[in-house]
This record gives C-alpha cells, sequence and structure tokens, in this order.
C-alpha cells in the first residue's frame, strides 16, 4: 500500500491508467474557449509561431490643419487654416514669426511661452499633446541625423519608436529611402553622407511614418544649387505621389513655384498677404512678395482717382437714346460709356514713409484713403545722371545702394529720398533710412558703365505711368 500511494503522488494519474488531457481541451474533455481580444488590441502570437507578415498600410488621408498661434513675447498673432493636402509656403523678412508658428504648429513651446495657441489637425485639437503624439513630422535646415545609427535605423527610428516589430520597420524604411532616390544609402552612417544625401534621409524619415501634417522649416537653405534642385524634385514628387497637408516656410521663389499651391506673408507677427501663388506674384501686395516676385511696390494709399470722362460723339440720323449715354436731336453731341478697355482709372498713391507719389491705372474701384500698392517691372524704369526733361509723372530720386547680376543684365538698387530737385546743394549729406522706399532697374552692362552706377552715386528712376499697376491692399 505504501508503495502505491508514493508511485501516485510521484507519476500522477497516468501511472493509474487514466490519460492526459488533450492540448486545446480542458481537464474534463471540453474544447479550450478562445481567447478574447479587445477591438484595436492584437492577441500576442503563439510562442512557436512566427507572427504574419502585414501588408502596406493604407496611406492616412491628409487632414485640414487650424493654428490660432499668439507668442506674446515674439510678437506672433496668426490665424490660418490649411485644407487637407494643401501646400501653403509662409514667407517673410528674418524675425517675421515664421519659425515661431512651425514651432507653436509642432508644440515645441510650452503653454507659458504660447498661452493663446490653439492647434487642430483634422477634427482633434492637438493643443494640449506633446510633439511625439501630435502626428506630425517636422524638416529644418539640419538633418539631424543619429550618429550611432545606420541611415536604414534612422529612417526606421520613428517606427519604431510607436511598437512597429523591427523586420518591418526595416522594411517600410528601405521602402522609404528608395522612394527618394537614396535606397543604396541604407547600409551607410550619417557620418559619411554629404548634405544633400543627408537630407534626402531626413525627407524618408519625415514621410516613413505617413504624418497627417509635413513642417518644412527652409530644409533647402543650406544645400548647394544644384543639390537644392534635386532635393526639391524628391518633395515635389512625394506630394504629388500622396498629398500631405504642409506648412513651408521658406524664401526661395522656386519653393513657391514648384511646391506650393498658397502663399501667406508675415510682416511683423501678423498675416499682410495670403492667397494663392500666381495671384501673391503677378499682383502682390506686400514688399516681401514683390522682392520675391522681382518688381517694385510702393505701398500707401489712394490720395487721387481720375475717373475716364465719358466718349462725345456726334451721331447724325434719327434720334435714339444710345446705350449709356442720353438722347439728343440730330446732330448733337452725345456721352457714350467707355469701352471696357478705358474703364482702367487713373490712380495716384501717396507713398508711405516718403515725400512722393505713384501714378497708375487701376482695373478695380479705388476711393481717396483707400489703402494700395502700385506695382511695377524693374525693366520699365529709365536712369537718368540728371533732372529728367518733359517732367514725366513718375520720376523718383534715389541713392543706389548695390548692382548686382540678373542673368544677362544687371540689377541697379536704390532708395527714394526727398531731395528737392531744384536745390542744387542736394547731395550725398542726405541720410537715407531704412523705412525709404526700395527699387529696382535692370540695365544692361554697358548702359550700368556709361551711367557710372556705383553704390552712393545719386541718380533718377524714371517709369511711364502706363507701365504702373495699382491694386487695393
Amino acid at each position: 500500500m505504501v508503495a502505491v500511494l508514493i508511485t501516485a503522488v510521484v507519476h500522477g494519474p497516468r501511472a493509474l491508467g487514466a490519460t492526459r488531457p488533450r492540448r486545446g481541451s480542458l481537464p474534463d474533455g471540453g474544447p479550450r474557449p478562445r481567447a478574447v481580444v479587445s477591438p484595436g488590441l492584437q492577441a500576442d502570437p503563439p510562442a512557436d509561431r512566427a507572427p504574419a507578415p502585414a501588408g502596406p498600410a493604407a496611406p492616412t488621408p491628409p487632414a485640414a490643419l487650424a493654428v490660432r498661434a499668439v507668442v506674446p513675447e515674439r510678437g506672433l498673432d496668426v490665424d490660418l487654416t490649411v485644407a487637407p493636402g494643401e501646400v501653403v509656403a509662409v514667407l517673410g523678412e528674418n524675425g517675421a514669426g515664421k519659425s515661431t508658428l512651425v514651432q507653436v504648429v509642432a508644440g515645441l513651446l510650452t503653454h507659458g511661452e504660447a498661452p493663446g495657441a490653439r492647434v487642430a489637425v483634422g477634427h482633434d485639437d492637438v493643443s494640449r499633446l506633446p510633439p511625439r503624439r501630435r502626428h506630425l513630422a517636422w524638416l529644418s535646415q539640419r538633418p539631424l541625423l543619429f550618429e550611432h545609427l545606420s541611415v536604414e535605423d534612422d529612417v526606421a527610428f520613428g517606427l519604431r519608436s510607436r511598437g512597429v516589430p523591427r523586420a518591418r520597420a526595416r522594411e517600410e524604411a528601405r521602402d522609404a529611402l528608395a522612394r527618394v532616390g537614396a535606397a543604396d544609402l541604407a547600409r551607410r552612417r550619417s557620418t559619411d553622407l554629404s548634405g544633400g544625401q543627408a537630407q534626402r534621409v531626413a525627407i524618408a524619415r519625415a514621410l516613413v511614418t505617413d504624418p497627417r501634417v509635413l513642417l518644412l522649416d527652409e530644409p533647402l537653405a543650406s544645400l548647394d544649387v544644384g543639390v537644392a534642385q534635386h532635393v526639391r524634385g524628391v518633395l515635389h514628387h512625394a506630394q504629388r505621389e500622396h498629398p500631405r497637408t504642409t506648412l513651408l516656410v521658406t524664401h526661395d521663389l522656386l519653393d513657391v513655384l514648384l511646391l506650393a499651391d498658397r502663399v501667406v506673408v508675415l510682416e511683423g507677427g501678423r498675416v499682410v498677404e495670403d492667397g494663392p501663388v500666381d495671384a501673391v506674384l503677378t499682383r502682390p501686395r506686400s514688399r516681401f512678395a514683390a522682392r520675391l516676385a522681382g518688381v517694385n511696390l510702393l505701398a500707401g494709399s489712394v490720395a487721387h482717382v481720375a475717373v475716364p470722362e465719358p466718349v462725345r460723339t456726334v451721331r447724325e440720323g434719327a434720334t435714339a437714346e444710345p446705350a449709356g449715354g442720353t438722347a439728343g436731336p440730330i446732330g448733337a453731341a452725345t456721352a457714350v460709356a467707355p469701352d471696357a478697355e478705358s474703364l482702367a482709372r487713373e490712380v495716384t498713391v501717396a507713398v508711405d514713409g516718403a515725400g512722393v507719389r505713384a501714378h497708375g491705372t487701376a482695373d478695380e474701384p479705388l476711393a481717396v484713403g483707400d489703402g494700395a500698392v502700385a506695382v511695377f517691372e524693374p525693366r520699365a524704369v529709365a536712369v537718368h545722371r540728371t533732372t529728367p526733361e518733359g517732367s514725366p509723372r513718375n520720376a523718383y530720386r534715389v541713392v543706389v545702394t548695390s548692382v548686382e547680376p540678373h542673368g544677362p543684365l544687371l540689377r541697379v538698387w536704390g532708395r527714394a529720398v526727398d531731395d528737392d530737385p531744384g536745390d542744387p546743394t542736394a547731395g550725398a549729406t542726405t541720410a537715407v533710412g531704412h523705412d525709404a522706399p526700395r527699387l529696382a532697374a535692370d540695365l544692361t552692362p554697358r548702359a550700368v558703365a556709361e551711367l557710372g552706377l556705383v553704390p552712393g552715386e545719386r541718380v533718377w528712376f524714371v517709369v511711364k505711368a502706363a507701365e504702373v499697376r495699382v491694386h487695393p491692399r
């Protein structure tokens, strides 16, 4: 009996003729219930079975971006809405608030620094979320790659931080590198890359996580012209392949023309211009946009509007009331409304910060006191050493500030001064302020040499009123 009891304890029911329950069954022989997995979670695979390879995930649809950026210490106060998949180029002088706007969207400023900031991505308010949870990607001038990782692992880093298995993250990283033309760089270290190669890797790293919003803070500013052209093409192709809601901070006209759908110009932390690319570049309303577009712009207010008078005609024959005119007897003069080509109004603009005026034509209704800008191209400017004859309507005394190459021509820059043209003592003693209107004229090298145009010289810039277009601002 003692031996039987010891055997039963040591060897269990098997020694007494009982059978072991089947795998997957309960001790009473019933089937083992399946594990219940909550929606959105995934059960761990059995230890003896590798997880099934996941197919490529469908790209996240672009989301709208709404920003209320208020940073009192930096003077920024901006309301901005970006449509899903739209690329908005943010332009402005240094210190206008462009990078601060990007930092607000990315969540890089504390609530104390940006107390009134509100950021919404799609229907989600992300204002209180840390940067890593906003589902954004930020690309700046510096690639900021990890020196201790291979390029492949660097690109995969974002995926790994989200819990994607290593093998799958590396596979997606290689695909992202291939899309930006950098597949051959996968095994290299970031310290072995050129500037253009590193920026392409940074683009792949930004896009591989499929961000809902892409922030580009002058990503091409530090690259050579040829390299920047290639990287710009990479960004253009990526946007066409999968449109992403994008904020693009840049100073380069090519970035605007090739990548952007819309332009927003900041000045002193405020939006001073907002519109489609073609409208802003062909009809700029801010000095920065005008310089970017390569045209002269004089901003001020309307001082005078000359409405075209009706055309006087003599009608012979039966009396009848003409369209837009008044009835009269046979042979009487009749007032006829001007045709469409003569509807352009002659407008005089008093330029802000200078005692000069600009005379031009406007296609849109303007009244005295309205804000307006006068725009004309540098090629339309004639340069004179002496006071121009004939009393031209737009003649500006300027001090030459620089002469720069501009294709086959030379661009002469000058700032307008308030010299009295009849004062023989007016010379190089009058100071020219930084806020004085800045104008440009395009001349041939021969003309520049003959006129002796060097910085500090005082000359006249003359432009015909017919070359000046006036727009409301």
